[in-house]
């Protein structure tokens, strides 16, 4: 389990090589690894450690230095973000509510808690405000389909929300990928992308923390 968090890491925090390594060695089976890592993480719950924005972003800036198309690269995120996401609504409508009863090894119950209060805040609008909020985005459909919204209206916004996600990260690694600054020092700026990406919901549980003991100050 360790063994497996530290791979994990390793991967996220060298995003750039591994999948330029992946580029190089694999060619067009990297848009089939795009698709994967993209569906795992928009679709099961169980894996809402993967990368998404430093994925895209790192893809992005592959397509500007090496042989990985462009528009192919943004179908390919698209199809996965899309997919994933329908498929993991379909999951939350057919099993959630079990789920939503028991703890599971695999699932933690906190998260589904506050991604439900999260859309409850949001409504429809979470699905793609999810998108750029790391776990939440893994979450959000999941939750959705539990909550019984309706599909027409979920894929709507699960097609919005994706396109937003994929094109600004992709287009962002394609066009800041090819500065200098940028080649020399990728590893910090995936870094950079991921502290900008978890700081909202750092807040977020800031926030309710300081909150909770205020009301507990309160009721002494």
């Amino acid at each position: 389990m360790i063994e497996t968090a530290k791979k994990i890491i390793d991967f996220i925090l060298h995003i750039d090589t591994h999948l330029l390594e992946i580029a190089n060695n694999y060619g067009t089976a990297t848009y089939i690894i795009l698709f994967l890592v993209v569906f795992c993480e928009t679709g099961l719950v169980v894996t809402p450690f993967l990368p998404g924005d430093s994925l895209f972003f790192a893809a992005g800036a592959i397509c500007a230095t090496s042989g990985l198309n462009i528009f192919l690269t943004i179908a390919v995120c698209l199809a996965g973000a899309i997919i994933g996401n329908t498929v993991n609504y379909e999951i939350g409508r057919r099993l959630g509510p079990s789920i939503f009863k028991k703890d599971s090894k695999f699932i933690k119950k906190e998260h589904l808690e506050k991604t439900q209060e999260f859309y409850h805040k949001h409504g429809t609008k979470a699905i793609v405000l999810s998108r750029f909020l790391p776990i939440f985005r893994t979450f959000v459909p999941f939750v959705a389909g539990v909550a019984g919204m309706n599909p027409m209206k979920h894929f709507v916004y699960n097609v919005l929300g994706a396109v937003l996600w994929v094109l600004i990260f992709v287009l962002a690694g394609y066009f800041f990928g090819k500065i200098k600054f940028v080649q020399e020092n990728f590893s910090l700026v995936i870094i950079g992308i991921l502290v900008v990406t978890i700081l909202p919901g750092i807040i977020a549980f800031l926030k309710n923390k300081f909150s909770s003991r205020k009301k507990e100050k309160t009721i002494v």
